[in-house]
């Protein structure tokens, strides 16, 4: 079976000869090839330039056996063709200049088609498609409604999400109406990513830990749903990942999505067992295992390996994105040791 073949078959919890493996933020920092892009270019410039964001994203499938690429963007790109600001300031991460905060900014947000703005990420899954031919599945992926919502809300990344939670609890219809715009937003710009090439696609809703269970069913949802619905209208499998979720999985599950990723905090086969039956999983090796000593991370990766039992429909991933610190060679390390691992090879878990 080759490279082609695994991660797809997982996603649809066909066997496989052997777990299927890649990484959020697998083409970025910690790469040196990655960095020598850098040194050229600001960032938006790069996402904005299908060329080079089709150069930084085949980066990793070229340097490791990764059993898919995904592409090179971010998840926020889509607010600025709604008429929210966004800028990534060096080490601060991304700040919206306009926070949408009242009913006149919510009012005021376009819900264009992805082709009008966005093409350039469209541009870029084409030429990596055309690029990649048969050797391994392409990923595309958006950020989720609540997420984006949250970003757009505080103005940036939040620890608390006061004003975020502030709008939900306090102005009910107001979000309703912002979480209907972004929910159609999102779902457009992933159906126009698989017309453009991508073969899965991912939801990161990197911030829904911060909500309760009962939170999230009632705020988030149906939002969720809706964007999981046109996707499995359209035929394009998803995979539905967010952060401490733990106690949100079942509900993760009920939205939608083929595969349910699943952060480090949880031992994969509870994580599973919330999920329940027909769906995949996808994780779940803490990010900062790639840092710590060979043995360790060769332990810590068996150990997940073991837990699944060769479960078909596991994708091998972390629980967040690679770190930029991280060292080349253990990735490499990591994904060798997915593919190359036998059921009991850990002698003794005591």
């Amino acid at each position: 079976m080759s490279r082609t073949d695994r991660f797809l078959r997982a996603c649809r919890l066909e066997n496989a000869d052997c777990t299927p493996v890649w990484l959020m933020r697998q083409a970025g920092r910690y790469m040196a090839a990655y960095r020598k892009v850098r040194e050229k270019y600001f960032l938006l410039e790069m996402f904005k330039t299908p060329d080079i964001a089709a150069g930084v994203t085949l980066q990793p499938v070229y340097a490791y056996e990764l059993d898919a690429a995904i592409v090179f963007a971010d998840i926020l790109l889509p607010l600025e063709g709604m008429g929210v600001g966004l800028e990534f300031l060096e080490k601060e991460g991304p700040r919206i200049p306009n926070p949408v905060r009242t009913p006149a900014d919510v009012a005021n947000l376009a819900v264009p088609e992805p082709e009008e703005d966005l093409g350039y990420v469209l541009t870029c899954l084409r030429i990596v498609r055309a690029e990649l031919a048969n050797k391994v599945p392409l990923i595309g992926f958006a950020g989720a409604p609540f997420t984006l919502a949250s970003y757009a809300i505080e103005g940036g990344s939040s620890r608390n999400f006061l004003r975020t939670k502030g709008m939900m609890y306090e102005h009910p219809a107001l979000w309703n109406q912002l979480m209907e715009k972004l929910a159609r937003r999102v779902a457009s710009f992933l159906l126009a990513q698989g017309r453009a090439g991508a073969q899965v696609v991912q939801l990161f809703d990197s911030w829904v830990g911060c909500l309760s269970p009962a939170d999230y069913q009632e705020y988030v949802l149906p939002h969720a749903r809706y964007v999981f619905r046109c996707l499995r209208e359209a035929g394009i499998p998803s995979i539905h990942f967010g952060t401490g979720t733990a106690d949100l999985l079942p509900l993760m599950r009920a939205a939608g999505g083929e595969v349910v990723g699943v952060d480090w905090r949880t031992p994969i086969d509870v994580a599973w067992t919330r999920v329940g039956d027909g769906a995949g999983v996808q994780g779940n090796l803490d990010p900062v295992t790639l840092l710590a000593p060979r043995d360790v991370l060769v332990r810590k990766a068996g150990e997940i390996l073991d837990r699944v039992g060769g479960r078909p429909g596991h994708v091998f991933n972390l629980g967040h994105g690679v770190l930029p610190s991280t060292p080349e060679d253990s990735v490499r390390a990591l994904v060798d040791f997915v593919h190359q691992y036998e059921p009991g090879w850990l002698p003794d878990r005591r």
